[in-house]
């Protein structure tokens, strides 16, 4: 693997372990609650899908390889640019049922052992 390729791999796992830890033993209640935390969350999201967006255009390979990469991409955009209409129930969802893959995702593209 390329050392760029390497680093936005790392940029997306760095942020992703902070979503987890920001939110581990968090209801979705709470979160909805918190704007901190919401705050913290979607810079991170949007590190993620900037990091991915780039990786696309250096390595479409690697980036290819992360499930739903696309979708991914398109968050950050609505993250930046459609942040007015952003719906924290939504974002909730991604955090219990996609950030789980994505972190297995990144780990096997680096790979790491899995998560304890």
């Amino acid at each position: 693997m390329q050392p760029e390729s390497a680093k936005f791999l790392n940029d997306m796992l760095d942020a992703a372990k902070r979503i987890a830890a920001y939110t581990d033993g968090m209801s979705r209640a709470a979160f909805l609650t918190q704007s901190q935390v919401r705050d913290a969350v979607n810079w991170n999201f949007s590190v993620i899908g900037e990091a991915l967006s780039q990786l696309h255009k250096f390595d479409s390979q690697t980036a290819e390889r992360i499930n739903e990469w696309h979708r991914i991409i398109a968050f950050r955009n609505q993250l930046i640019h459609g942040y007015a209409v952003i719906k924290n129930e939504i974002t909730w969802d991604i955090v219990e049922k996609k950030l789980p893959v994505l972190l297995a995702d990144l780990r096997i593209l680096l790979a790491l052992p899995p998560a304890p």
